[in-house]
Order: structure tokens, then C-alpha cells, then sequence
């Protein structure tokens, strides 16, 4: 059995592009836990998506043999739109990796997931990381981290994931430095003195051939196949088929011991039965403590942008609802519930942590169910307040009451943060006035005079840093401005639906709640992008933004026409003139006849999110 003060559990955090994902590849290396023949770069990250992009999405653990100790590693996302994948990490270690990229310093998201792990109590360990770069600056960074969190030099330990300088240091930190995991009778997440099976659920994934599987920690008791497993949140009861630990595949070792991260095969055929962040333990220890505590678990999450998902064919939506399950399975902080929409027929109205949240979704709905989908604008979730006294949270456009009957809308505003250097504070504090932000103080990260960088903080609607704001931001500060938002409250607004109209006909999808003030300018932008992205048709098409019946904005995509006065030679002018008013005619009558109905493509629809 292994010795309980022999197990490290710890993960990497960082902002996105600090190295978390290249550093592990070194740890993997090191440790032999990978043979050199099957290493490749960012092998903990198991989605082609995330290779083709270069970020992590999804957290991984993997089990690493080191000097007598079990060193379990969860490598963690860096973007802000994957930060619940952080804290779900978070809670089942005891250490954490802080990860400095000593060529940018300390950015928004390296503070956000710093404070994720404070408030878990975690023993922090600072590293700067990409040494071996021309534009590394180590002494800066170190003094931003000592700064930061008031440790000594000496703690602070100088890496490079690239090179693999300074990861036996990293690993022998983990192990000196980091906590072993807390026995049974000190537990500190309950105060239980029993040692049945208490395993904390901080992933999951859906197996085609297994079933549901489970990635636990264990804080109590031990666990092993053919052992009868009851979930406390909904008492549902099943056998394990196997368990094992991450190499960083499934390698099946018969049975977990408390202190350990492993994955269980429940059992479980229904993808609801087995819910992240519920407690597990065996059936025979519930009927001898009933009034068993479940393990604190996580926050439910708060989706931030919402959009339908509909299949471009009426007959997917089985395969589409099947999909959706088995995502949010392995994607906690997806939302969704049936919509119905007269113009796109049955989908799903589906909640997300940001934009670039809900476009690898819809990549990887495409990818691997190999479904094609419409997805509207997304919006954020408005509060609506009606002259009945009925109140509404509207997530849709689809769904706002006829202006007579609303009394007021609230909209959703997030705290944000915003880390840039000093030269660009000028253009940073204009862009953020622009979106409307209520400049709240400033603090300084690092105080040299050559180089010094600020921390600007702002309260702002949701709504306007959801489409533009990052790729703005970055243009403003020379892509050295990083940005961290959180949710706040709901404060009043002045919005609007506008609708968009092509060939004279709504495009349900298209329409969006806008700003009063916007409206124009907004109506403008879309009603250009379709002209531009448009197929031409046989006939000229009208595009128009309207307010309530209102036209204000328009474009006209003219017709492709066929040279049918290409067969004429000689003879009268007239003959001419009769078969370009036939031609006239036909158009007019393909119209009239509905055969004029527009295709938009789904890339289209991508571009009008990204205006």
C-alpha cells in the first residue's frame, strides 16, 4: 500500500501561453512517465482542437513515479472562458504551480487563478518560466511575484518548460514544499473522524463502450473493482467495473487508496446519474452512516453568454440532444434547455462562460458528431420587469415583450480587470470608456520607472466586452494588455430589438438586443457583412435593419445575370430590349413565386459574431 506521505497532488496555473501545457511535457519526460518514443508537444492535451489552436481546454491529470514518490498533476486551461475547468481543479489538490511567463510578467488571469487557489488554502509555488528567451527579464518578474505574494527570492524558482531547465527543481519544490494530503482522521474539508470512502467527482467522460467514467480524488477511505458505489447527491447506485490511475492514459491498478486521483468506470449509463462535483462512496458505508456529509463539491456555474443551437436538418435533433449530453458530461459550464423557434424548428438555448467558449463548442459539435448547426447571436440573459408586475429573464431576442408592456430591462455587469503597461493606459482608458466602463482605481504591479505596468479595474455591462472588446484591447496596447472579468450584478439598461430582414424575410437567427444608442451603427455593420458574404443570386436582394417596423439600415446585393442577348448578332435593337425585360420578368416572378429565399452559411454567421 503506499504511504499516504509519499503522494503529492498538485496542478499548474498561469494565464493563457505561459507555458503550463510545455512544462508538463518536461515533468513527463523526466519522471519516464512517457516513453521518448510516444512524446509529442502538449501531450496532455488530448483534443485535436486544442493542438491545432495551441490552448488547453480541457484539465487532464496524469500520475507521475518520481524518487519514491506519486506525484498527481492536473495541467489547468489559462483562458478566462475555461476558468471553471481551474477551480474544479483546484479542489482536488493541495498544491499549486504558479507559472510567470518572465516575458510578459504578471497578467490578469495569473492573479485571477492565484486567488482561485488562496481561497483553497493551497501551498503556492512561484515559478518564472521561458528563461531561455532573448526578451527574458527574470529580476522584473521576480520582484512582480515577491511583490505579489511577499515570498523570499530564494523560493521562487526559474524554469524553462522549452529546455527543461529548472523542472527537477519545480518537481523537488512539489515535493518538499507541498502539502501530502490530509489523513482520513484530519480531515480538513468536513471535520469527519470516519474512514469510509468519501471521493470527490471533478470530471467526467462519456465511453462509448464503458460507459461513464469518473475522475475522482480520494479524501477518505479506498476504493476497488467490483466494490458497490452509491452517489449521495442523487442516491444512485452502481458497481465499479475498473479503476486506476493516468499515465496519461487509463491504467488500471484494481483500487484507489485515500490521497490519491484516479478514474473509476461506474457503471452508470446515464450521462445524468453522474454529475461533477457530487461525493462517491460505498453503498455498504452509507447504510452504516446515513447522515454521511457530502465533500463541499463546487459553486454551480453562471453561464455569461447565451445562443440557440439548431441542426441545419430537422432530423439531427436527436443526434444534436444526444451530443449536447455527452459534452456537458465532460464540460461542466455548458448549459442548455429545448427552444422552439418558428423560423429554425426544435434546438437548444445554450449557456456559456464566453465567446471563445461557445465557439470551441461548436466546433467540436461539428467535429465529433459531425453535425451541421445554425447557432444564433449569442446575447447575454436580460431582466425584464413588465407593467403586470411579472418579472422575465430574457435569454433570447425572440422572447422580449412588445416594448408597451415593459416597465424596465436590467443587463448583467461584470467587475473587470485589465493589466497593461503605463505607455498605453492613455489608449486603454478610452476604449474602456467607450464600452461604457465605470472606472473604479488603479493599482501599480511593478514600480521600475523604465517599464512600470498597471492594473486598471472597472465595473462594465456584460454585453459590451462580449463580441469585440478582447481583439480590441490587444490592438490598443500592442497585444501586451491582458483582461479578467467577473460577474457582478444587474444594473438598468436602455436595449432595443432590432431585427434583420433578407430578400424582405426576418432572419430569426440574425436578431440581437441592442443598445439604444447602437442600434445604427450596429445595423450598419451587419447589414454590410451579409452584402459582402452573401452568395449573388439570380435576383437583387435587399438587406435592412429594422427597429420595431422601422428600416434603419440597408444594403442591396445585386443579381448575378446571365448574358441572354449572347446568342443575338445583327438585326434590330429591339430584339435586345424583349428578352432583357423577359429576363426582368422571370426575376420578378421568382420572388413573388418565394423561390427567392437566401442560404446563409454558417461561416457567415460566425463573422456577424465576430463584427
Amino acid at each position: 500500500m503506499l504511504d499516504i506521505n509519499k503522494i503529492r497532488n498538485f496542478c499548474i496555473i498561469a494565464h493563457i501561453d505561459h507555458g503550463k501545457s510545455t512544462l508538463a511535457d518536461r515533468m513527463l519526460e523526466i519522471t519516464g512517465t512517457v516513453e521518448k518514443r510516444k512524446m509529442k508537444e502538449q501531450i496532455l492535451d488530448g483534443l485535436d482542437i486544442e493542438r491545432e489552436r495551441g490552448i488547453t481546454i480541457k484539465l487532464q491529470p496524469v500520475s507521475m513515479n518520481y524518487q519514491g514518490y506519486q506525484l498527481n498533476l492536473i495541467d489547468t486551461p489559462g483562458h478566462v472562458d475555461f476558468s471553471y475547468e481551474v477551480s474544479r481543479s483546484l479542489a482536488a489538490v493541495e498544491t499549486a504551480v504558479l507559472l510567470v511567463d518572465c516575458t510578459q510578467g504578471i497578467q490578469a488571469q495569473t492573479l485571477a487563478n492565484l486567488y482561485l487557489a488562496l481561497e483553497q488554502n493551497l501551498t503556492i509555488i512561484p515559478v518564472v518560466n521561458k528563461i531561455d528567451l532573448p526578451a527574458a527579464d527574470v529580476d522584473k518578474t521576480k520582484q512582480e511575484i515577491i511583490e505579489l505574494l511577499g515570498c523570499a527570492p530564494e523560493e521562487i524558482i526559474c524554469s524553462s518548460g522549452k529546455t527543461g531547465v529548472g523542472v527537477q527543481e519545480i518537481l523537488a519544490a512539489v515535493m518538499s514544499r507541498g502539502q501530502r494530503p490530509i489523513e482520513p482522521l484530519e480531515s480538513k474539508k468536513t471535520g469527519d473522524k470516519h474512514d469510509y470512502l468519501r471521493a470527490l467527482i471533478f470530471d467526467s467522460k462519456y465511453d462509448t463502450y464503458r460507459g461513464v467514467v469518473a475522475y475522482i480524488r480520494l479524501f477518505n477511505g479506498s476504493l476497488k473493482i467490483g466494490d458497490k458505489i452509491k452517489l449521495l447527491s442523487n442516491q444512485a447506485e452502481s458497481e465499479v467495473l475498473d479503476c486506476g490511475i493516468f499515465k496519461p492514459d487509463y491504467v488500471s491498478t484494481g483500487k484507489l487508496q485515500s490521497g490519491e486521483i484516479g478514474y473509476v468506470i461506474t457503471g452508470f449509463k446515464e450521462l445524468s446519474d453522474c454529475r461533477v462535483g457530487d461525493t462517491l462512496t460505498l453503498s455498504t458505508d452509507y447504510s452504516q452512516t446515513p447522515t454521511m456529509n457530502p465533500l463541499p463539491g463546487y459553486q454551480e456555474v453562471r453561464p455569461m453568454v447565451f445562443a440557440g443551437i439548431f441542426p441545419r436538418e430537422g432530423n439531427d435533433f436527436k443526434e444534436l440532444r444526444e451530443a449536447l449530453a455527452k459534452l456537458k458530461l465532460n464540460d461542466a459550464a455548458l448549459s442548455y434547455e429545448p427552444e422552439q423557434s418558428d423560423a429554425l424548428g426544435f434546438g437548444f438555448r445554450c449557456g456559456f462562460l464566453g465567446l471563445l467558449h461557445l465557439e470551441i463548442f461548436q466546433e467540436r459539435l461539428r467535429r465529433e458528431y459531425n453535425l451541421n448547426l445554425i447557432v444564433t447571436v449569442p446575447s447575454v440573459a436580460y431582466q425584464v420587469f413588465k407593467s403586470n408586475g411579472e418579472e422575465l429573464i430574457i435569454r433570447t431576442p425572440q422572447r422580449l415583450p412588445d416594448p408597451t408592456q415593459i416597465v424596465r430591462i436590467e443587463e448583467p455587469w461584470v467587475k473587470l480587470d485589465i493589466i497593461t503597461p503605463k505607455k498605453y493606459l492613455g489608449n486603454v482608458i478610452k476604449l474602456a470608456q467607450e464600452k461604457k466602463g465605470l472606472y473604479k482605481n488603479t493599482e501599480y504591479i511593478s514600480t521600475s520607472t523604465d517599464d512600470s505596468r498597471v492594473l486598471l479595474h472597472y465595473e462594465i455591462p456584460l454585453s459590451e466586452i462580449l463580441t469585440d472588446f478582447y481583439d480590441k484591447i490587444k490592438s490598443v496596447s500592442a497585444g501586451y494588455a491582458s483582461i479578467n472579468y467577473d460577474y457582478l450584478d444587474y444594473r438598468p439598461a436602455r436595449v432595443v430589438k432590432m431585427n434583420i430582414l433578407v430578400a424582405e424575410e426576418i432572419i430569426e437567427a440574425l436578431a440581437i438586443i441592442v443598445p439604444i444608442d447602437d442600434a445604427y451603427r450596429e445595423g450598419r455593420k451587419i447589414v454590410e457583412i451579409l452584402k459582402h458574404n452573401l452568395t449573388r443570386q439570380m435576383f437583387a436582394v435587399k438587406i435592412q435593419a429594422a427597429l420595431n417596423g422601422k428600416i434603419i439600415a440597408a444594403e442591396t446585393l445585386s443579381a448575378r445575370r446571365k448574358d441572354v442577348t449572347a446568342k443575338l448578332y445583327g438585326g434590330d435593337v429591339t430584339r435586345k430590349r424583349k428578352l432583357l425585360e423577359k429576363q426582368k420578368k422571370g426575376k420578378k416572378k421568382m420572388m413573388l413565386a418565394g423561390k427567392g429565399s437566401v442560404d446563409i452559411s454558417p461561416e457567415t454567421f460566425v463573422k456577424i459574431l465576430k463584427r
